[in-house]
């Protein structure tokens, strides 16, 4: 592959440039295995710093994607791309105009309001550290504190899951069902609403089971990934689910975390639930 086979993209935003980043690899995602580079200039803000970065947008040929809440400087960006014969596409341009309309309100065109520190980024912080304290059942009786409770056996995402919606603000307790153990006195004393039971493909988690003991460097005879134990443990899992209606179940096979969260947070809309305020952390 030679240097002319790569298209690039480059991110212009007066603040982090990560929403724009998300947006662009998002949007990639949709394209099959073409290369493509993507740089990011961030705290772009005056005319001279824009002028400097469509220069080398226009070096490297490539698609601009900015991210400007100043209405001068996505005027300034406009006029740039038309005079390097660029595209670039305004990301914020278009729905501040909108919603300008729709709320019959000016925006501020303050750059960096996504990322200033306010109550939503406090109990972020808050979130996350309840969510390390109480992870893989290490404190059960955080679970009475906790905005949602996961459980489920050992390898169906319960820890990435529980910190991706931390970062959401919500703080998550999870627990590992360990075949013929029952649960801890502190999971009766939660909420049913905010349970969420997970389940998996057998086979998909014996092969997850079975690469988890590769780095561990473990056999894969032990009951761990073994079939039969597997097939058990998920029995044993499903009966205390069965049991346990309120709790919906999950199978998140194939799922991103991503996915499986926004189920969750789904069935927390629709139930009125959200994150619980003054909760004590032990």
């Amino acid at each position: 592959m030679s240097e002319q086979d790569i298209r690039r993209i480059v991110i212009m935003s007066d603040g982090t440039g990560e929403t724009a980043k998300r947006v662009v690899e998002a949007c990639l995602k949709q394209f099959d295995e073409i290369p493509v580079e993507v740089h990011t200039y961030p705290n772009i803000r005056d005319a001279e710093q824009l002028a400097e970065k469509f220069e080398i947008a226009a070096r490297r040929g490539a698609l601009v994607v900015t991210t400007l809440v100043r209405t001068q400087q996505r005027a300034e960006a406009d006029r740039l791309a038309k005079h390097h014969r660029l595209h670039c596409v305004d990301l914020v341009g278009p729905p501040l105009a909108h919603l300008s309309t729709f709320l019959r309100q000016h925006p501020q065109g303050t750059p960096g309001l996504l990322h200033t520190t306010n109550e939503d980024y406090f109990r972020r912080v808050e979130a996350v550290e309840f969510t390390v304290k109480a992870d893989d059942g290490k404190e059960p009786r955080m679970m009475r504190d906790a905005d949602i409770v996961l459980i489920g056996v050992s390898r169906t995402s319960k820890t990435p899951l529980s910190v991706f919606l931390a970062h959401k603000g919500y703080k998550a307790s999870n627990y590992p069902l360990v075949l013929d153990r029952d649960p801890p006195e502190a999971l009766w004393d939660v909420d049913p609403q905010r349970i969420f039971a997970l389940t998996i493909d057998p086979h998909r988690l014996q092969e997850i089971r079975h690469l988890r003991l590769q780095s561990m460097k473990m056999s894969n005879r032990t009951n761990y990934g073994q079939l039969d134990y597997i097939l058990a443990e998920l029995d044993y899992a499903h009966d205390l689910f069965a049991r346990n209606r309120e709790w919906p179940v999950i199978d998140v096979t194939g799922k991103a975390v991503e996915e499986t969260a926004a189920i969750i947070l789904k069935i927390m809309s629709d139930r009125g639930l959200t994150w619980r305020r003054d909760t004590a952390t032990i």
